[in-house]
Parts: C-alpha cells; structure tokens; sequence
C-alpha cells in the first residue's frame, strides 16, 4: 500500500475508533480499581457517595494554590491511574481560597530550576508536559472550575481540561515571557489556538498578558461565568450530568477529540462512523430508545 491509498487511511480511522471505543466492563473490571479510597498527599481529593464524581482541589491558599516538584508528579500519576477506575466518572478540577493555581512555586520550583543542568531541566519540562498528556488521555471529562488566579502552569491546567467555568474576577495569564521564557510550555502553542483561535493565542503567548474573564467567555475559553459563592457546586452540578449520562460515550467523544486533531477529512469521518456504531451496540444506547419510546427520561448505567 502507498501512503495516499485509501486502504491506508481506513485502517489508521478503524485503529483509532477502536482505540476510543468503550471495553465490554465484563472484560475489564479485573484490571480497574476503584478510586473513591486514594489518598492524596499534595492537594485534596474527594469522591461523591457514589465515587462517580471526583473533586481535585489544589490547596495552598496562602500561596495561591501553586505547584511544586511533588504536586505536578502526584497529579500526572492520578490521571494516569484514572484510566483504570472503576468508579470515578467525571472530574471538578479547582483551588482553595478563592483562586484558581498561581503556577510554580517560585521558590520551590522556579529557583531550582535556575539551577539544574540541562538534562535536569528537559527531565522537568518532559514531566510536566507528561501531566498534559495524563489530562487529555484520562477518559473522564475534566471540569475545571476557576475563580480568582489562574496563571503560568495554572492556565495550562485550565486548558488541558474538557470544560471549564470561572467567575467574574478570574484572570488568565499564560505569562511565560514575563520570566524570560517561551510561550510554548506544556503544549500551549498547541491547544490554546485550537480553544480561542490563533490569532488570539498569540496575543496571549507573546504579552503574557490577563484574558480577563469576560473575553475568555467571549473566545469561547470558559464556558460561563457564575458567582464565586456557587463556582464548585455549578462545576459538580456539570460533573454530575455527565456522571449520570453515557458515560462511555462521553469517552469516546472526549477520546476522538484528541484523535481527530491530526487527521484529514476523510479520515476522521471514517473514524467517527466506526466509533459510533460501536457506540451503537452499547446498552445505554438501546436505554435511551426504550425510553424515547415510552416517553420517559432515559436512566443510563455506562454499559
């Protein structure tokens, strides 16, 4: 086969469909833990009753909720881990304090860096950006929900999630220039062109500059504003509805929006008609006929 064959095209679309499709549970519950008992020990972690809604919260209020060495490897290692729960269904991501994140902890983080040679620093930036990675290939939807600071590594937090809600007095700062460094951190030259455009990404990338909140609504950044008094509890409302509804869709929607960044049109409308019609053998898809039919609101169960 040569590269433009089709045969080549349709294969790498049904690899990726079945690579986003959901797993019979029967045949992988072995391999999943439930997630609700983790203890974390650099930030907050809290399960719903039912462990179907987890809530991270970044908690160094006094500090605006920065990240250190530790805190970046532990939240790479959970999202990794959460591929395999068995419980958890969706995320709230947030911070302690009335902010969001304030980045790296300059002393912590910021200062040693000044220090390392060239092999630690690339060890350091392949790990954070490993942490990116973790946050996009985790199937569940990620809600962040952002109030107050919200800068350098903690917008790349923001960004790296599937939705996102913030208050009126949020600012979002990607302010890598503003240490001397580049825009390009943590796939930011990436994924933010493809959130509010890349005109305005570059904007933000080059200055360093706040997108106040109203202008992350209006570019699509954020998906609304609520007030900071019902800032989480909005996030766990959205967490919860996705919790509730077909969750392994979601999966696979979340998967293939990954997936179809780097394929051609033909390709993805392959992949998207496999991963659907798998999708279409699933229970909850014959659930929500059933309850179409019967004119009541579909109860779905992940399966």
């Amino acid at each position: 086969m040569t590269p433009g064959d089709p045969s080549n095209k349709a294969g790498a679309a049904e690899s990726a469909a079945e690579s986003a499709a959901p797993s019979a549970p029967d045949a992988t519950q072995q391999a999943r833990t439930a997630m609700r008992g983790y203890a974390a020990k650099h930030f907050l972690w809290e399960c719903s009753d039912d462990g179907r809604v987890a809530t991270i919260t970044l908690n160094r209020p006094e500090r605006r909720n920065p990240l250190t060495f530790e805190s970046y490897a532990e939240l790479r290692d959970l999202f990794r881990a959460l591929s395999h729960a068995s419980d958890v269904r969706a995320i709230v991501l947030t911070g302690a304090g009335g902010n969001f994140c304030s980045g790296g902890d300059v002393f912590e983080i910021i200062e040693p860096l000044t220090k390392m040679d060239a092999d630690g620093l690339l060890a350091f930036t392949r790990m954070t950006g490993d942490l990116v990675n973790a946050m996009r290939r985790c199937p569940q939807p990620i809600v962040a929900a952002v109030d107050g600071t919200c800068v350098g590594a903690g917008a790349i937090l923001a960004m790296a999630s599937d939705l996102r809600l913030a208050t009126a007095k949020t600012k979002t700062a990607f302010l890598f220039t503003k240490v001397g460094l580049a825009g390009c951190d943590m796939g930011a030259c990436g994924i933010l062109p493809r959130i509010i455009g890349l005109g305005r990404a570059a904007e933000l990338l080059f200055t360093g500059r706040n997108m106040t909140a109203d202008e992350g609504v209006a570019w699509g950044f954020y998906s609304r504003l609520v007030a900071p008094d019902a800032l989480v509890a909005d996030a766990t409302a959205l967490a919860r509805s996705l919790a509730d509804g077909p969750v392994l869709a979601h999966m696979v929607t979340k998967s293939m929006l990954n997936k179809e960044w780097t394929m051609g049109l033909d390709e993805l409308l392959e992949a998207e008609a496999q991963a659907q019609a798998l999708c279409m053998q699933t229970q909850d898809f014959r659930r929500a006929f059933e309850a179409f039919a019967a004119k009541k609101t579909p109860v779905f169960e992940g399966n």
